[in-house]
């Protein structure tokens, strides 16, 4: 017999355990493999989030806003100002002070005016509102 060792590990009876390499991986037996995929997937389930508070429209409080200072300060056209329109405005303050000098009545009037409009604007949906006075534009009643 030889001295020498042959590489073979498992013919040499003195190589230690821990140096020899681990033995190949098995085959997959039938019962570790995965299920097979059915022919129906199911879809996912709904993801569902906390509901977005509504944001208030510009609209809505413009309308609150435009239509009790109509109803309170009417004769002095402060409405219009809220809403944009300057010179019906400046028409409605002009009057409303200088009525005061010509026995008050073209302050009533103006006043009046405001009224009717204070009572539209607040009565109006957010969305006519916004149609009819913002994107519309209309500047009387």
């Amino acid at each position: 017999m030889s001295t020498e060792q042959s590489p073979d590990p498992q013919n040499n009876p003195s190589t230690p355990a821990e140096d020899m390499p681990p033995p190949p991986p098995a085959a997959p037996s039938p019962v570790d493999s995965p299920p097979p995929t059915p022919a129906y997937d199911p879809p996912p389930a709904p993801q569902y989030s906390a509901p977005v508070p509504p944001t208030p429209s510009p609209a809505k409080d413009k309308k609150i806003l435009a239509g009790i200072l109509a109803i309170v300060l009417g004769a002095f056209g402060v409405h219009k100002f809220i809403l944009g329109y300057q010179n019906e405005g400046i028409i409605m303050c002009v009057i409303g002070v200088l009525g005061y000098f010509l026995c008050g009545i073209p302050t009533l009037v103006i006043a009046v005016i405001g009224l009717i409009e204070g009572i539209t604007y607040l009565t109006k949906t957010d969305e006519e509102f916004e149609r009819i006075y913002i994107i519309g534009r209309k500047t009387w009643f």
